[in-house]
């Protein structure tokens, strides 16, 4: 999915999907099916020397304190900057972290994982994960995160200052008057040229494509014969392409609330337009019907609309900030990928009421990747130049402006910001769209997906699984993004599969 800004950068994020903790978020793009793209001619093999890990403090950032029952080893493996000229294209440096179980017994292998966005830290997420799955993958994988190139520790991607990115977090996401709209069109232009002005002519080698065949070149680095891989929203995208791309290399992928890439740009964002507004909705259900957890109830979308409506006009002073109505949306967004998050968010929009808004800010930073110092990681950078340089559909500026009027009839909350990708429609840089078609020739796949997942709607599950050939999909009739490890039935029916290769049932549905 893609997470634009909100409203720029936002929209970019929302488009591209991710999965919490930590927040991450893909704009996918739509093409003719089988459709190559520039990297996928032929290239020359390059040989992979073995990862040369050493012991490292990988939690340190992450947790307050060394865990227990896991080791952390780090590595850096070297990469052609282009696959389609890996001998001569110069190199970018892929940073991977291993946590190992001290209690592993009976090892199946290496357990590849990304969270998505893109912009996601695949590293950081290895190591939450290396604590925080299911006992019985942990005692029989070493887990392996890694930053896709251009993200993190992996020669990340940095061309939009804080300040930049505080105007842009803060911007009104659906400005009606001309006047606000030019405003945001200057903003989001500053900001991809920003881009073209450091990278120029490289921007294209940040794709999904060039990505996934790092991956295998990672896979290689540690050992492994064939990959095994989870891989959450925007990491289904990428492990989609991965296996159309190495599909006898396969051994067990899970992509856990699928992208659909053969939807366009545009309906991607429309899709996810009514997700979101259908988990706002459900959102005001629960808020009606759970009065002592909302104290907004029981109209808490009035409340909300009514909170970025003056915020327009009338922002409550924060702590060297404003609570704009860009703020205030972005905290919106931020609450609707969990469940749990919901109380926040009721309790954040009262004490807003009452001129209070720090726990509005603690939910947007969240999303943002803003630190209490105004520092930014490069999540959106990234996030724009992955998304930017996979789509070769956007709309127009000009066209962007009709689809927002349009859009915000339908969704009344998210329509308007999800039109707004004004920042890939004004990207320098050239395009590498990703292939679309089947992994021929590749071992079954399992698609999860969840019923009200707002990022990653769920219909996407499905039209994934079809489009690989391979798919079986797994329903969590849940709420919230993503679905793993949320439930005994999905836990057994994904355990089963990555450790026995036990391809679940067709049709299989967990309640929630």
């Amino acid at each position: 999915m893609r997470p634009l800004l909100a409203p720029l950068l936002l929209v970019l994020a929302l488009v591209a999907g991710c999965t919490s903790p930590p927040r991450f978020t893909t704009p996918t793009s739509g093409r003719a099916l089988g459709t190559p793209s520039a990297a996928a001619r032929p290239s020359s093999v390059i040989d992979v020397p073995p990862a040369d890990w050493k012991p490292c403090d990988a939690w340190k950032g992450i947790f307050p304190s060394a865990p227990q029952n896991v080791n952390f080893t780090c590595a850096t493996v070297k990469v052609p900057q282009d696959w389609a000229h890996p001998k001569d294209s110069g190199t970018f440096d892929i940073a991977m972290v291993r946590g190992r179980s001290t209690t592993q017994r009976d090892r199946v292998g290496s357990l590849f994982i990304n969270p998505g966005g893109p912009g996601g830290s695949g590293f950081d997420y290895g190591v939450y994960r290396s604590v925080y799955l299911p006992a019985e993958i942990l005692r029989r994988f070493d887990i392996i995160g890694f930053d896709p190139r251009g993200v993190g520790r992996s020669s990340p991607v940095k061309c939009f200052s804080d300040a930049d990115l505080d105007q842009n977090f803060g911007i009104d996401p659906d400005p009606v008057s001309d006047a606000g709209f030019q405003q945001t069109v200057t903003l989001t232009r500053k900001l991809a040229q920003s881009c073209g002005d450091k990278y120029g002519d490289k921007l294209p080698l940040f794709s999904t494509e060039q990505a996934a065949r790092d991956m295998d070149a990672l896979r290689a680095s540690v050992g492994e014969q064939q990959l095994t891989y989870l891989g959450y929203s925007y990491g289904t995208l990428l492990g989609a392409v991965y296996a159309q791309l190495f599909p006898k290399n396969v051994r067990a992928l899970v992509l856990d609330g699928a992208v659909d890439p053969t939807l366009s740009s545009q309906e991607s964002a429309e899709k996810q337009a009514a997700g979101f507004e259908l988990a706002f909705s459900n959102f005001n259900t629960w808020c009606a019907a759970n009065a002592t957890s909302c104290p907004i109830g029981p109209d808490a979308r009035s409340v909300v609309m009514k909170a970025i409506a003056d915020a327009r006009t009338s922002p409550v002073q924060g702590k060297g900030r404003a609570a704009t109505s860009g703020w205030v949306f972005t905290a919106v967004v931020s609450s609707l990928y969990s469940e749990s998050s919901w109380r926040l968010l009721a309790q954040a929009m009262q004490d807003l009421r009452n001129g209070k808004p720090d726990k509005m800010f603690q939910l947007a930073d969240s999303y943002a990747e803003r630190d209490p110092d105004g520092h930014y990681s490069n999540m959106f950078d990234a996030n724009s130049a992955v998304g930017c340089a996979d789509s070769d559909d956007t709309p127009t500026v000009e066209a962007a402006r009709t689809l927002q009027s349009q859009w915000r009839q339908k969704y009344p909350l998210f329509g308007g910001p999800l039109a707004l990708n004004l920042i890939c429609a004004q990207w320098p840089g050239k395009r590498d769209p990703y292939p679309t078609g089947p992994a021929t020739g590749s071992a079954p796949i399992v698609v999860v997906g969840t019923l009200n997942d707002p990022a990653t709607p769920y219909e996407q599950a499905p039209a994934l699984a079809k489009m690989l050939g391979v798919g079986t999909v797994v329903t969590w009739k849940g709420e919230g993004h993503t679905a793993y490890p949320q439930t005994g039935c999905i836990i057994d029916a994904v355990n089963r599969y990555l450790i026995d290769l036990r391809v679940p049932p067709t049709g299989t549905t967990c309640e929630k």
